[in-house]
């Protein structure tokens, strides 16, 4: 018989996350007092801190369950990232790069996504005179910002999501896991 998928694991996981903040506060507080004098206390630090390492293994799990089945749709995946104005961030960005202070970067953004909003379509959907009527600091090149993957390429630093970054970190991660 086929596995049932369930979308309800992420919200699931998600709802775990009460329990484990409950019992990081209680370990902070009872760890409160503690450059003062050891106290018996402490033995109350077993029960949240194993029942934290049960629930996370037990959440790593389920989800790795889940991915194994998860169907990406790539093509809708792509559209939806476009909603919302996703490299708003990204045209101030590209406005502080060109001398442009931040305060009035925000602004030309805000006057921008205002008029994406008003006229349905999404900064990259702009022309450029349309964009240049906030700023003379808007090029040509603009438009090599305005794109998901120049967005994601753009945070190229420890952390990022710029292809290099995520590749390796998803190195590092799996040496760790061999060792």
């Amino acid at each position: 018989m086929p596995q049932k998928k369930n979308p309800d694991v992420p919200e699931l996981v998600r709802g775990k996350t009460g329990r484990v903040y409950g019992h990081m506060i209680s370990l902070l507080t009872l760890m409160k007092a503690q450059p003062l004098a050891y106290n018996k206390d402490n033995q109350e630090d077993k029960e949240p801190l194993f029942d934290t390492i049960d629930t996370i293994k037990g959440s790593l799990k389920v989800y790795a369950d889940m991915m194994a089945k998860v169907d990406v749709k790539k093509e809708s995946m792509y559209e939806a990232a476009f909603r919302g104005f996703s490299t708003a961030t990204d045209l101030a960005d590209y406005l502080v790069r060109n001398g442009v202070p931040f305060r009035d970067a925000h602004e030309v953004v805000g006057k921008a996504v205002r008029l994406g909003v008003e006229s349905r379509r999404d900064l990259s959907e702009m022309k450029l005179e349309e964009l240049q009527q906030f700023s003379d600091a808007i090029k040509e090149d603009v438009f090599e910002v305005l794109t998901l993957e120049g967005s994601v390429a753009a945070r190229n630093h420890l952390g990022g999501t710029a292809p290099q970054q995520v590749q390796t970190a998803a190195t590092e991660a799996k040496n760790r896991l061999l060792k």
